[in-house]
């Protein structure tokens, strides 16, 4: 069992992330604020975090970048809605495991959280 943080903007894609999620046997906190989602990783010791790249005052990169910074270890998936080759590269250039398009493809985001919890 991991303990996998989930930031979305939208909180319904958070819950259903959430469901696949603990189906799988982890633990799982859903944010939809930003600053929430940081300061739960800055108290808390975190797995994996799951971010869309869309969000409310920041991009899920900029999460990313912060999370990084305050916890190298985390893993992280980038989901979106909106793929581009460039938040893609960029994403991985700041230490994102794997990359996720929305809408979700409940096999495809069990298998990647499997593949990157595995390493």
């Amino acid at each position: 069992m991991a303990r996998i943080l989930v930031l979305d903007d939208v909180w319904d894609a958070a819950q259903l992330v959430k469901r696949i999620l603990v189906a799988m046997g982890h633990e799982v906190y859903p944010f939809t604020e930003e600053n929430e989602a940081l300061n739960f990783i800055n108290a808390n010791q975190i797995d994996l975090a799951i971010l869309d790249i869309k969000l409310k005052q920041m991009s899920g990169i900029e999460v990313l970048a912060k999370i990084k910074a305050i916890s190298p270890s985390t893993r992280v998936i980038m989901l979106t809605g909106y793929p581009t080759p460039e938040t893609a590269q960029e994403s991985k250039n700041l230490g994102a495991s794997e990359y996720c398009i929305k809408p979700i493809d409940t096999d495809e985001l069990e298998a990647k959280v499997s593949k990157v919890l595995a390493t």
